[in-house]
C-alpha cells in the first residue's frame, strides 16, 4: 500500500479515484504541528529556535497517521502546492522520521487526472528555501502578536490582539475614515452645449473642456454665469474631427485578488462564502451523474501565467466553437505584477469539456455562478482584441472648446463571452461633421455639483488595497479583512467597512509607539524580505534578528511611557431586572449599550434608546407630524415619523420642510463636523452646505 498525505479531507476522494485501489488517501486536516499556543515558543536568546508541538487535539490523528506509515511501501507528502504546504509536509516529514532529502514531495496545481498522476510520478525533495520562509513568517508573527497583544489588553481593554499584517490593514480602514471625516466638499460646475447641424434636427451633447486652451475648472456661481454670458452669443464651429479604429484587450485571467473582487461585486458573495466555494470548486464537488470532480485549479496565486497546454487548450475551443477570426496568430500573454510570486498558474478551468452550460442543473447553483465567471474570464483572456470605431469631435466657441466623443463595436472579439456594461452601452450618436462647420446651439446647460469624500473600503476594495501596497499575500487577503471584523475593530453599514471605536484607538495607540510598524512600506518590504527567502540566498533568522532588536526597544518605550487608554467604568441609573445592579455602559459592534457589571454571572444587556446624537426634530412630509432620529435593532440610525404605526414615514436624512425652488421635500444630511441641506427631488439642484458660523 501507498499512503499519500493531503491537507483536506474534502479532496481526498477526487485524488483517491484517480491512484486506484494501491494507493490510500490521508487527510491531515490541515497543520499538526505548531507553536505551543501558551507560550512563545521561540528562544530569542538561541537564534530564534522555535519549539513545535503536536496541535492540540489532533494526538489520535497523529497515532493513526504513524501506524498506516508504518504498513506503507512508500509515502507521498501530497500537500497544497505554497509556502504553508511545504510547511505541513516538512512537519509530516519530521514526524513520521523520513529521511529529510528523500524524493517525497507531491506538488500538482490542479486535480485532476494527468495533473495528479504526473505529481506521483515525479516526487521531489522537500524544498526547505520554502519552508524557512513560512517559518520566518510564523516566527515574525509570533513574535510581534505574542509581545503586542498583552500590551494592548494592559493599556487598552482585555483580550486584544495585534498582528504585523492586520494591524497595518486596520490602519488603512482608520485612515479612510478619518478622510472621510475631515472631508470639505468643494463647489465645481458642468457646463455642456445640446448642438446640432444647421438643418439637422440630430442633437449631440458636447462637454466644455478647455479655455484659452487650457483645462477649465469653473469653482462657483459667478464664473459660471461670466462662462454662460461668453457662450449664449458664440458661435459654434467644428474645430478637430477624428476618426480611428481603437482595440481593447481582455483583462487577464483571474488571481485570487481579482476573482474575491469580482465574486464580490458581480455575484454579491460575501468573502467568507466566495473563500468556500472557490476551495470547493478546487477541491471537487458533486457532479450530477459523475461523482466528486474537481473544476478549477489552485486558487491561492498571484500569477496571470497560464500554461502553454492550456493555451493549446483554449485555442482549440475559440477555434472549434467561434472560428478563427476570434483566435489570435500568438497565444496572449499578460504581465505579472511586480513582487508577485509567479509559483502557480492563474485561476483557471481544469478542463474546457466541463462549459457552463453543460453543468446547468447538475451542480449547486453558487458553483455555477463562480465557475462561470472562471470559465469566460479564461477563455476570453486567450481570443483576439475587440474593436470599436472611435470618433472624437473638438467645436470651438470663442476661447472656449468643447468635446464630444463615441465609440461604436466594430468586431466583438473577446466581448464574445466576456460582456462588458460600457462596452454594450457604447455607440456614435454624433453626425457626420467636418471641420469648419458651423452648428446651431440648441440649449447651454450647467449643473452645479461637489466634490465627494473618498468612498468607505467594502470587502472587495479592501483585498484591491491590499494586493496594490503588497501587504499579505494571496493566502492571507481573506483572512486579514475577516480577522479584523471578527475582533471588532471595524464594522459594516450595509456593503462598506467602518473602523469602531476600538479600532480607531488600536490605531492610534500602535501608531504612537510602532510607527514603522504601522508603516505601509514596512508590511510590503517584510513580504519582500520573505520571498527573498523563499527564492534562497537569505538567512530568515538574520532577517529575524534585524526587526526584533529595533522591536523591543520600541515595546519598552510603551510600557513605560504610554498613558492608559482604557474607560473609566460610567455606571447608569438604570437597574438590572435580573440581579439588582446598577447597570454601566459599554461599547459593542453596533455602538454602545447597558450592560450588567456582574457579568458573566448575569448576562443581562440593554439598549440606549435615549441617547440620540441628533436632537434636531423635523417635519413629516406625509403626515405633517413630527420627525426625529430612531435606532434600528443593529444600531443603525434613521429618522421616522413619531406617529408610527399610524404614519410609517422613514428616511436616512431629516426632513426639514419644503424646497425653495420646486417644493419638494427638503433633507439635511449629517455627517461628521458637516450639515448639507439638498432637495430631494433629483432634477432639482437646490444644495447648500452649513458651515459651523451658519450654526450660529
Amino acid at each position: 500500500m501507498k499512503l499519500v498525505l493531503i491537507e483536506g479531507p474534502a479532496k481526498r476522494e477526487t485524488i483517491k479515484k484517480y491512484l486506484g485501489s494501491d494507493f490510500e488517501v490521508f487527510a491531515t486536516k490541515g497543520h499538526i504541528r505548531d507553536l505551543p499556543v501558551k507560550t512563545l515558543g521561540v528562544d530569542v536568546q538561541k537564534n530564534y529556535n522555535p519549539t513545535y508541538e503536536i496541535i492540540q487535539g489532533k494526538e489520535d490523528l497523529v497515532k493513526q497517521l504513524k501506524q498506516k506509515a508504518s504498513k506503507a511501501e512508500k509515502i507521498y507528502l501530497a500537500t497544497d502546492p505554497d509556502r504553508e504546504g511545504e510547511a505541513i509536509s516538512w512537519h509530516l516529514s519530521t514526524i513520521l522520521g523520513l529521511d529529510k532529502d528523500a524524493p517525497v514531495r507531491v506538488e500538482f496545481n490542479e486535480l485532476s487526472k494527468n495533473a495528479v498522476q504526473g505529481g506521483i510520478n515525479s516526487p521531489r525533495a522537500l524544498n526547505y528555501n520554502l519552508i524557512d520562509a513560512q517559518q520566518a513568517r510564523r516566527v515574525l508573527d509570533r513574535l510581534m502578536g505574542y509581545k503586542l497583544s498583552p500590551l494592548l489588553s494592559q493599556k487598552i481593554r482585555s483580550k486584544l490582539s495585534a498582528g504585523r499584517v492586520q494591524s497595518v490593514v486596520l490602519k488603512l480602514v482608520v485612515d479612510r475614515e478619518k478622510k472621510i471625516q475631515s472631508f470639505v466638499p468643494e463647489e465645481y460646475w458642468d457646463v455642456n452645449a445640446l448642438l446640432n447641424k444647421v438643418n439637422d434636427n440630430l442633437i449631440f451633447k458636447a462637454d466644455l473642456s478647455t479655455y484659452q486652451s487650457k483645462k477649465i475648472k469653473i469653482e462657483n456661481s459667478d464664473q459660471m454665469q461670466k462662462v454662460v454670458a461668453d457662450l449664449k452669443n458664440a458661435n459654434y464651429v467644428v474645430s478637430d474631427v477624428k476618426e480611428s479604429v481603437v482595440y481593447s484587450k481582455s483583462p487577464a485571467p483571474y488571481i485570487t485578488s481579482t476573482l474575491q473582487q469580482d465574486a464580490i461585486n458581480k455575484l454579491k458573495m460575501s468573502l467568507s462564502a466566495y473563500t468556500k466555494c472557490a476551495q470547493d470548486l478546487y477541491e471537487g464537488i458533486e457532479i450530477q451523474g459523475e461523482g466528486k470532480t474537481a473544476l478549477i485549479t489552485y486558487i491561492r496565486t498571484d500569477s496571470t501565467r497560464v500554461a502553454v497546454g492550456a493555451q493549446e487548450m483554449a485555442k482549440q475551443f475559440i477555434l472549434s466553437n467561434f472560428g478563427p477570426k476570434y483566435a489570435p496568430a500568438k497565444y496572449n500573454v499578460y504581465e505579472t505584477k511586480k513582487g508577485a510570486q509567479d509559483a502557480h498558474e492563474a485561476i483557471r478551468p481544469i478542463t474546457l469539456q466541463y462549459t457552463p452550460e453543460s453543468l446547468k442543473n447538475r451542480i449547486e447553483s453558487r458553483y455555477l455562478q463562480l465557475y462561470t465567471l472562471v470559465f469566460n474570464r479564461f477563455l476570453a483572456s486567450q481570443m483576439t482584441n475587440a474593436q470599436f470605431d472611435s470618433l472624437t469631435v473638438d467645436i470651438s466657441a470663442n476661447d472656449y472648446s468643447f468635446r464630444a466623443s463615441g465609440k461604436a463595436l466594430k468586431f466583438d472579439g473577446f466581448l464574445k463571452v466576456y460582456k462588458q456594461i460600457e462596452d454594450e452601452k457604447s455607440g456614435i450618436n454624433i453626425p457626420n461633421l467636418v471641420k469648419g462647420e458651423v452648428l446651431n446651439l440648441s440649449e447651454l446647460k450647467y449643473e452645479q455639483k461637489f466634490t465627494k469624500p473618498p468612498v468607505r473600503y467594502t470587502d472587495a476594495t479592501l483585498v484591491k488595497e491590499m494586493e496594490d501596497k503588497g501587504i499579505g499575500r494571496p493566502a492571507t487577503y481573506a483572512a486579514t479583512v475577516l480577522t479584523i471584523s471578527n475582533r471588532e475593530y471595524t464594522t459594516k453599514d450595509g456593503k462598506y467597512i467602518l473602523p469602531t471605536e476600538l479600532g480607531v484607538k488600536v490605531v492610534e495607540f500602535l501608531e504612537g509607539y510602532f510607527e514603522n510598524l504601522m508603516n505601509v512600506k514596512f508590511t510590503a518590504d517584510m513580504e519582500e524580505k520573505l520571498d527573498d527567502i523563499e527564492l534562497g540566498g537569505k538567512n530568515w533568522k538574520e532577517i529575524i534578528d534585524k526587526f526584533y532588536g529595533d522591536f523591543t526597544i520600541q515595546l519598552d518605550n510603551a510600557y513605560q511611557k504610554s498613558q492608559l487608554m482604557k474607560k473609566e467604568v460610567e455606571v447608569s441609573d438604570v437597574v438590572c431586572e435580573k440581579c439588582g445592579a446598577k447597570m454601566v455602559y459599554r461599547e459593542g459592534k453596533f455602538g454602545r449599550f447597558l450592560a450588567c457589571p456582574n457579568y458573566p454571572k448575569c448576562k443581562n444587556t440593554m439598549r440606549i434608546e435615549s441617547e440620540h446624537t441628533v436632537k434636531e426634530k423635523g417635519i413629516c412630509p406625509k403626515c405633517g407630524g413630527t420627525v426625529s432620529e430612531k435606532f434600528s435593532k443593529k444600531g443603525k440610525t434613521f429618522f421616522g415619523c413619531d406617529n408610527y404605526p399610524k404614519c410609517d414615514y422613514v428616511s436616512w436624512d431629516l426632513p426639514i420642510g419644503k424646497c425653495p425652488k420646486c417644493n419638494s421635500t427638503l433633507l439635511k444630511s449629517f455627517s461628521g463636523k458637516k450639515e448639507r441641506i439638498y432637495c430631494e427631488n433629483k432634477d432639482c439642484d437646490y444644495k447648500k452646505i452649513i458651515n459651523e458660523d451658519d450654526k450660529e
